[in-house]
């Protein structure tokens, strides 16, 4: 007799087998799965953009072979597209996931991958564009507490301190070379030189750079503080880079620059003073990295800190 097609079939299910070498795992799940995730976009609003997340949890019985991986993967698929990362959120998804488990886990991970895209006015003209941010959330939910740590870098200009002062005594060397014999000098004769090509023997080196932060936060806070640390480092470095620019914005970055003059030790100092005022921080450590145009190396400096006491 044959079974009509629309019926269940009996399938045989091999994950109830007791396992050869029988001991408990610290975690079992699956790495690199595709899923969209909504996030501020800088504006008040959100955006929904694509991610990577590692999900697992432990399996506490020894004598279980496997965990129920379908079950994590299917309320991955199911929630985290329908609601915009917070740690509330974070918080119950992952103790969804231990539930999800019947018994077989006592603690969950959550890893989110995505680039954060967030809106910026240019310097002076009425324009804007789109800048990314490589994010990773890191999400850890065991006895009931929850372990938060976010990651993202941001990028800037830095203007060698040294250079400048060296350009500067190379301007005033030609100065004086052109002008050294006048009996007399104008304001406006010395601003036309000033703007000549006369006027600029040398000229400081700057950069990209680059800080990478890595902050674990306190849970009790609503909200993901992505938009507000990138605000905050983006306003105490000076320089960060732009994306629509025309030319009256090119020269306010350039003047941007000329006061924010910066070794990489400055740039990482700029950093820890944001980090360590946060009361949503309770730990962080970033790196800052100057991608040299001197020299075919880079310049980099560390800092790791506390926040401020709870």
């Amino acid at each position: 007799m044959s079974v009509p097609a629309s019926a269940p079939a009996s399938l045989p299910d091999v994950a109830l087998q007791a396992p050869a070498l029988a001991r408990p795992l610290d975690w079992v799940g699956m790495d690199g799965i595709a899923v969209p995730v909504k996030v501020p976009d800088g504006q008040g609003g959100q955006l929904q953009v694509a991610a990577q997340a590692d999900l697992a949890v432990n399996l506490a019985r020894s004598g279980e072979r496997g965990i129920h991986m379908s079950r994590l993967y299917l309320r991955l698929q199911q929630e985290l597209a329908q609601h915009e990362i917070t740690p509330a959120g974070l918080r119950r998804f992952l103790q969804g996931s231990i539930d999800s488990q019947a018994g077989l886990a006592t603690r969950a991970r959550l890893r989110l991958r995505y680039e954060a895209l967030l809106l910026r006015r240019a310097l002076r003209s009425d324009n804007a564009g789109w800048k990314r941010y490589p994010v990773q959330i890191e999400a850890i939910l065991e006895d009931g507490h929850l372990k938060l740590a976010l990651e993202f870098s941001l990028e800037y200009s830095s203007t060698c301190p040294c250079s400048a002062a060296l350009s500067r005594q190379a301007n005033a060397a030609r100065l004086l070379a052109d002008f050294g014999g006048a009996p007399s000098l104008g304001v406006d004769e010395v601003a036309q030189w000033l703007a000549s090509e006369r006027g600029m023997a040398a000229t400081p080196h700057a950069q990209r750079s680059q800080a990478r932060v890595r902050v674990e936060l306190r849970p009790q806070f609503d909200e993901l503080p992505l938009v507000a640390l990138v605000d905050a480092l983006e306003t105490s470095l000076g320089t960060p880079v732009q994306t629509a620019v025309k030319r009256e914005d090119e020269q306010a970055f350039a003047e941007l620059n000329a006061a924010n003059l910066m070794f990489c030790e400055d740039a990482a100092r700029r950093v820890a003073s944001v980090l360590s005022a946060d009361p949503r921080i309770e730990h962080y450590q970033a790196t800052v990295a100057h991608l040299e145009s001197l020299h075919p190396h880079d310049a980099v400096a560390s800092v790791s800190g506390h926040g401020p006491a709870a």
